[in-house]
């Protein structure tokens, strides 16, 4: 199994990854993004965006990967962070990501393998 990096703001982490698993978060990083460009048109429209769900991925296997993501906090995809947390029964590390390079990150990883 490759092993998937995260590109942080200070840094990286790598861990196995299961490509079936990054296709999964690929795809529900996907409708996080349709869901914060509803909420950009409805700002530039001048309207009161409506609530929308957040994105709550995990995934057990080797480690725990947990990516967590309130839209609602955030006026468009390009600005948009998510929180990683990553842990296994030795180490646990909770950091901020931004969307678009997680996003970039897992193109790249799906493209390797």
């Amino acid at each position: 199994m490759a092993s998937f990096t995260v590109n942080l703001a200070q840094g990286s982490v790598s861990f196995r990854f299961p490509p079936e698993a990054a296709q999964a978060l690929q795809t529900e990083i996907a409708q996080l993004n349709q869901r914060l460009k509803t909420i950009a048109q409805q700002v530039n429209q001048k309207e009161r965006p409506t609530k929308q769900d957040a994105l709550e991925y995990r995934h057990a296997g080797d480690v725990f990967l947990e990516v967590f993501c309130n839209p609602n906090l955030y006026a468009s995809p390009f600005t948009a962070k998510v929180l990683l947390t990553l842990r296994d029964d030795r180490i646990r590390l909770s950091t901020e990501a931004d969307l678009s390079q997680l996003l970039t990150d897992l193109e790249d990883y799906l493209a390797q393998i």
